[in-house]
């Protein structure tokens, strides 16, 4: 029997608190060098978005919001001092691009790239994203992740698109 997350409790001013200074805090990010691949990597405003939206036009519950808004200020931490890549992930997808003043949705080759870090004593999973001819970008943050019966890591669902 796999054990549930644990639940947050937070009131709704205290969300919008978190949320308002996460995303007050992600415009000041810019780009952050990272050694493992020795060019900066991009906070651009899908990694933001996808934050709060598993997917376009789906919210994300709240307490998935609030944990990643929370850890948030560990996203530029973790990128900036990853020298060792923990997992690569290559999919194809079905990318919104605006072509001709229209949003088409193109099969593209995507990349998914994983650090983990623990700082201080919180542990997460900072996933950069990378479309086919186009730069690496951070895509989301996981927060501590749980462990299953034969002690296996749960990192994500399987899906990063998603997680």
């Amino acid at each position: 029997m796999e054990e549930q997350p644990q639940k947050l409790e937070f009131t709704d001013t205290e969300f919008d608190k978190i949320r308002g200074e996460a995303e007050t805090l992600y415009k000041t990010f810019g780009a952050v060098h990272c050694p493992y691949f020795g060019e900066k990597i991009n906070f651009n405003t899908d990694g933001l978005e996808h934050l709060k939206f598993k997917s376009w036009n789906r919210a994300r519950s709240k307490n998935d919001q609030f944990m990643r808004l929370k850890l948030l200020r560990l996203a530029p931490e973790t990128i900036r001092n990853s020298k060792t890549l923990q997992g690569v992930f290559e999919d194809k997808l079905f990318v919104r691009k605006k072509k001709n003043k229209r949003w088409e949705k193109t099969l593209t080759d995507v990349t998914y790239y994983e650090f983990v870090a623990v700082l201080g004593r919180k542990r997460v999973k900072v996933i950069v994203k990378q479309i086919l001819g186009g730069e690496k970008f951070f895509w989301t943050l996981i927060p501590y992740w749980r462990t299953n019966d034969l002690h296996k890591r749960i990192l994500h669902e399987g899906n990063p698109e998603l997680d």
